[in-house]
C-alpha cells in the first residue's frame, strides 16, 4: 500500500469479502463486466453494491453507487474506505460520476482500494483519483442550505 493510504487489514479483508460476494449478484447481461464494491462507514459498518445494467445502457447503476446508497439508507454519512473489485486486463477504477459520489461522503484522504479476484492490486487516495475535487465543504461557505 502506498504511503499515506491505510486501512486495517481486517477491515480490508472484510471489504474484499463483501465486494466479492455481492459481485456475484451483479446484473450485467450486456457487457458481462461484473463489478462489486464495498465501503466502510464511520461506524465501522460494511456496505456493498454491485453494478446493475439496463437495456437503455446509460440508465445502469455502478457498484459504487449501490454501496453508497446502501450506506445512506443505513444511516451512514462518511466513507472511511472503499474497495472496487472486477476482473479485466486493467485495474478497475471508479468512473468520474462515482468518484464525485465518493467525494460527497469522503475526503481526499479516503482510501480507494482497487482489486481483482486475486486480491487488492493497488491502493490510493481519492485525491489521486479526483484532484482538487469540489465537495460539500465548498458549499459550506455560501451560508445557504441546511
Amino acid at each position: 500500500m502506498p504511503s499515506g493510504v491505510s486501512s486495517a487489514p481486517t477491515s480490508l479483508d472484510a471489504l474484499f469479502t463483501a465486494a466479492a460476494a455481492v459481485r456475484g449478484h451483479a446484473y450485467a447481461p450486456y457487457s458481462g463486466y461484473r463489478v462489486g464494491a464495498a465501503l466502510l462507514d464511520e461506524s465501522g459498518r460494511v456496505f456493498a453494491g454491485c453494478n446493475v445494467e439496463n437495456a437503455a445502457y446509460p440508465v445502469g447503476t455502478c457498484a459504487e453507487a449501490g454501496a453508497i446508497a446502501a450506506m445512506a439508507a443505513g444511516g451512514g454519512r462518511r466513507i472511511t474506505a472503499i474497495l472496487v473489485l472486477a476482473d479485466g486486463p486493467e485495474l478497475v477504477t471508479p468512473c468520474g460520476a462515482c468518484r464525485q459520489r465518493i467525494r460527497e461522503f469522503g475526503t481526499g484522504d479516503t482510501p480507494v482500494h482497487l482489486a481483482d479476484g486475486g486480491g487488492v492490486k493497488r491502493s490510493l487516495t481519492l485525491e489521486v483519483l479526483l484532484p482538487l475535487a469540489f465537495g460539500p465543504d465548498n458549499l459550506a461557505s455560501t451560508g445557504e442550505g441546511a
